[in-house]
């Protein structure tokens, strides 16, 4: 193979990686908008809805570890097209499911395929390219990921709106096997050197359980209680009627679980056993606390993408289609930072892209925050969304090439499904608290309503409650009865509030991101060990 073909070669392959890459992120976004008609379709209750939606993620996170150690050791290309195929499987089941309980099954197959997908994804981009090469890929990867999770919502809405929710995982399925054509042809295989025999099934185990629960506890804090157990629990049928909400025993589960699986790890690598996670990654100062930046940043970096669609379309009345394009400037943002972060990396450096990054996310926050009220238009909040994209598109991948940037090729995919899983704790993390702070302040706000406070304290309360479990969806009902028009416009009003504090609680995450990132040294700027 000439060296011509070999380059040709290693860009298709980036495009089929970000193609792979780009399928899970928008399936991750695209299903919010499709969640309304599923609903009326199937005769979903509020708590398969849920599921729907959360099962994906549940999933997705626990099994990002044991991927990438898989990747390493059966050939990353291989459990690419696995996954690729999984996932189609899992899209194919979703898109024809005949029932709620069909349907979070099949999602559930899509989010074993997923984490095949992300960190081998990663992996694979760290093996084929070196120096000011890696830097670029990393840049595509990244603003791919920031772009199409910006675009989920305008090709759901695009689909559920004029042909049917089932599109928006039928989508996957003609993707899914361009991938599996041009995979053979444009990656190569890349596999773990070590010749220890043996698999760390123990450790796999305890890293699924404690991801797992982890995961469940911070997504369904707010659904469940902290603590008390506030709703009736309904985890795939399983009964739950203690006072006490699953949600701690959750927690402890995965407290204890880490500490055994980090002791088991430390000792299984001391006695020079295969292990899921060497531990010895952790020593690498680039891998250190480029992930502990990864995990901060992400708490902040995707919760305004919780927020923004639930105000746009009940403060504002838009459509799920509008809501999309309104959110356009965020993906145009992300993917015109690839094209920018190659040249700022080579003048600059990794690390100052990161923190520029970081910053830009910082004001587009702020801005959307500052301008956030019922009366906003839509092109209020287009600059701030274009400095958010652009951010998120520097950031998201100049960290990524920081964490792995001295990493042995060999080892890149346990790291790959290291960084993957930080990133998605710190997202799971970031929208347990941003929920929180959006809800309860949304409940604060409008239970102290002028219009409030003409009701009765059982009428007040009932309003309150309608609006907040609804995220809003009540507001158009509202506003439809004349006799409750003036509580309509009290609830828009007390969302654009609740969003406003939200998008500033984000802003302060990603500020405690930035600080973080002075943990990087001028050492750690290579971008390629």
């Amino acid at each position: 193979m000439t060296a011509e073909t070999n380059t040709r070669r290693r860009w298709l392959g980036l495009l089929v990686v970000s193609l792979g890459v780009a399928m899970i992120i928008v399936d991750a976004t695209i299903v919010n908008v499709a969640v309304p008609s599923i609903i009326e379709d199937l005769d979903a209750t509020s708590s398969d809805a849920q599921w729907i939606q959360e099962s994906y993620t549940v999933v997705l996170a626990a099994l990002l570890l044991v991927a990438g150690r898989a990747a390493d050791r059966t050939g990353r290309r291989k459990l690419f097209m696995a996954g690729v195929a999984v996932f189609v499987l899992g899209s194919v089941g979703c898109a024809a499911a005949p029932t709620p309980p069909a349907l979070i099954a099949c999602r559930l197959v899509q989010g074993i395929g997923g984490a095949m997908l992300l960190p081998t994804s990663l992996s694979l981009l760290n093996a084929t390219f070196t120096g000011r090469d890696r830097g670029i890929a990393f840049a595509v990867w990244g603003s791919t990921i920031g772009g199409t999770a910006a675009l989920g919502p305008l090709l759901g809405g695009w689909l559920t709106t004029e042909l049917s929710w089932r599109w928006a995982f039928g989508i996957n399925i003609p993707l899914g096997v361009l991938l599996l054509a041009a995979a053979p042809l444009a990656l190569a295989e890349f596999r773990d050197p070590d010749r220890r025999r043996g698999n760390d099934w123990a450790g796999a185990t305890l890293s699924v359980i404690t991801l797992a629960c982890l995961v469940f506890a911070l997504i369904e804090g707010r659904t469940y209680g902290w603590f008390i157990r506030i709703a009736t629990v309904d985890v795939a049928g399983l009964p739950w009627t203690a006072r006490l909400s699953p949600v701690p025993v959750a927690l402890a589960v995965a407290a204890a679980g880490l500490l055994c699986f980090l002791r088991l790890e430390r000792r299984r690598g001391a006695a020079g056993k295969p292990v899921l996670l060497d531990l010895t990654l952790f020593a690498i100062p680039s891998f250190r606390n480029g992930n502990l930046v990864a995990a901060v940043v992400s708490l902040g970096e995707f919760g305004l993408l919780f927020a923004l669609p639930l105000w746009l379309q009940n403060a504002h009345g838009y459509s799920a289609f509008e809501t999309g394009l309104a959110l356009l400037p965020l993906a145009a943002g992300s993917f015109l930072a690839s094209g920018l972060a190659t040249k700022l990396t080579a003048a600059k450096g990794p690390i100052f892209v990161v923190r520029l990054g970081i910053l830009l996310e910082i004001a587009g926050i702020a801005g959307v925050g500052l301008v956030a009220a019922p009366g906003t238009a839509w092109w209020n909040t287009t600059v701030t969304l274009l400095l958010y994209g652009l951010g998120v598109g520097l950031a998201t991948a100049q960290i990524t090439g920081v964490v792995l940037a001295d990493v042995p090729v060999r080892m890149s995919g346990q790291a790959s499904g290291t960084q993957s899983t930080t990133r998605q704790l710190g997202s799971a993390l970031g929208i347990a608290v941003l929920g929180t702070v959006l809800f309860s302040t949304l409940a604060g706000h409008l239970d102290t309503a002028p219009g409030e406070r003409e009701l009765s304290g059982q009428q007040r309360a009932a309003v309150v409650s309608a609006v907040q479990d609804s995220a809003g969806a009540a507001i158009p009902a509202l506003a439809a009865d004349p006799r409750s028009a003036p509580l309509a416009a009290d609830a828009r009003q007390a969302l654009s509030t609740a969003t406003r504090w939200t998008a500033f609680t984000a802003a302060g995450f990603l500020l405690v991101g930035l600080l973080a990132s002075a943990r990087l040294t001028r050492g750690e700027q290579r971008g390629t060990p």
